[in-house]
């Protein structure tokens, strides 16, 4: 049961004789002023006995809220930030009309709107109510219950009751570093001659024969082609296909540290899509490993239209573990991907030698049987604090700042004496910072 505010307001009009009467009797002698007191007293508890009763009345002329059945119309996905459109139908099982609220129990970062809806369906009939959501987080996002108010016919009061009715609306990663795709799948087609602006001489994958034009490069004369069409025929190449290109996510504690407007599991989910669609239209295979001391996502074995759905599908339920990452066990799982030599990307942070150790040590068996591509997601912030030194205060936050930046270009110049390239940048040059450097390796006929 519960009460409106038709209720309150009506239970309130008994206060008025009250006043008017103490105020009419002020001048009276003391007896007959208490007698009429005590007969406004009377007056006002009947009044709240009779507004008792008209609630009661009002109560058990409203539905049963228990008698629906509750049916979700949902998108199977939504991504991050984007509108999507769903809807419920409630339908009433009851001899009633049901008139009242209902209130989907979405948890907030669902972005459910409205968050109420009004109820007037009569008996045996149904109602699709439309909710729009908004998602804020990535990720599940749950509801367990709806709440129902059935409204008596009074609008005194009414009935209210929760039904079990348990939904889940999957967030995906929102992808924004795919503005970054066509300008770099450009100049993958030039890498591979498929354009007019055709790269000659780079790769390793011999493509035709054509006449050679001033200007070419003469190491590529094929002398043999030149002979039998009595004209200079030159060799062109293009990138080698078929490698294999294998993404790991460091998933640890390092992984949850704030970054712009998310954290740097974010960013290194962005630059894994954006490296991860450059190269299978390259004709590689992609496969994605998030790690930490267990997996936590893997996508192996799919190319093509469902590569991208796949790995967005694997990487929204994934979130930071505050456990430092075993980079044994994960280049281990890594391994089991292919036995093929392949471009290993490692997206993680080099914040401080303590917890990037594990990862120098296990790095030297890594680049002895392929490239390897570290990624490390930086802090834009840090360089802006190490700068600031305006007053007494900006001392101790600058010295820290640069403590840290001096912490990760070590590690960076450690990484390229084991053999492996790196790459740090912020959160959102990161992803086409990896994307070039994929296509510097194919271009020089290194992967």
């Amino acid at each position: 049961m519960y009460v409106t505010g038709r209720l309150a307001a009506l239970v309130g009009l008994g206060v008025v004789p009250v006043v008017l009467l103490s105020l009419a009797v002020g001048g009276s002698d003391a007896a007959g002023a208490a007698w009429i007191g005590v007969a406004a007293w009377i007056g006002v508890a009947g009044w709240v006995l009779v507004c008792v009763l008209l609630a009661a009345v009002d109560v058990s002329a409203a539905a049963d809220p228990r008698g629906i059945r509750i049916h979700r119309d949902l998108p199977p996905r939504a991504r991050l930030g984007v509108p999507v459109r769903g809807g419920i139908t409630v339908t009433v099982t009851g001899g009633r009309r049901l008139r009242g609220l209902l209130r989907d129990g979405w948890e907030p970062t669902a972005g459910a709107t409205p968050a109420r809806h009004g109820l007037d369906i009569p008996p045996g009939e149904s109602r699709t109510l439309p909710v729009t959501f908004v998602p804020a987080r990535r990720g599940e996002r749950r509801t367990a219950f709806v709440a129902v108010r059935a409204l008596g016919p009074l609008g005194l009061a009414g009935r209210q009751a929760v039904t079990e009715s348990p939904a889940a609306l999957r967030v995906l990663p929102p992808f924004h570093a795919s503005r970054h795709l066509p300008s770099r799948l450009a100049r993958l087609r030039e890498l591979d001659g498929s354009t007019s602006l055709q790269v000659r001489g780079q790769g390793t994958e011999f493509d035709s024969l054509r006449e050679y034009v001033r200007g070419d490069d003469v190491r590529s004369i094929d002398w043999r082609a030149t002979a039998r069409a009595r004209t200079t025929m030159l060799r062109t190449w293009r990138p080698e296909r078929d490698r294999h290109v294998v993404i790991v996510i460091d998933t640890g504690r390092t992984s949850a540290a704030r970054v712009g407007d998310g954290t740097r599991l974010d960013a290194a989910m962005e630059a894994a899509l954006l490296l991860a669609a450059l190269a299978d239209r390259a004709g590689d295979h992609v496969h994605l490993l998030m790690f930490d001391r267990v997996v936590r996502a893997r996508v192996s074995g799919v190319r093509g239209s469902r590569l991208l759905p796949a790995l967005v599908d694997a990487m929204a339920t994934v979130e930071p573990q505050l456990i430092d990452t075993d980079w044994g066990a994960a280049l281990a799982q890594a391994d089991r991907f292919t036995s093929h030599p392949s471009l290993v990307v490692m997206l993680t942070a080099l914040d401080a030698a303590s917890a990037s150790r594990a990862l120098l040590t296990r790095l030297p068996a890594v680049t002895a049987r392929g490239r390897v591509l570290v990624g490390a997601v930086t802090d834009v912030l840090l360089d802006e604090t190490a700068a600031r030194r305006d007053r007494g205060d900006d001392l101790w936050p600058a010295a820290a700042a640069e403590r840290t930046l001096l912490d990760t270009r070590h590690l960076a110049e450690a990484l390229t004496r084991l053999g492996a390239d790196a790459v740090l940048r912020g959160p959102d040059d990161l992803p086409p910072q990896i994307a070039d450097r994929y296509l510097a390796l194919k271009a020089a006929g290194r992967l």
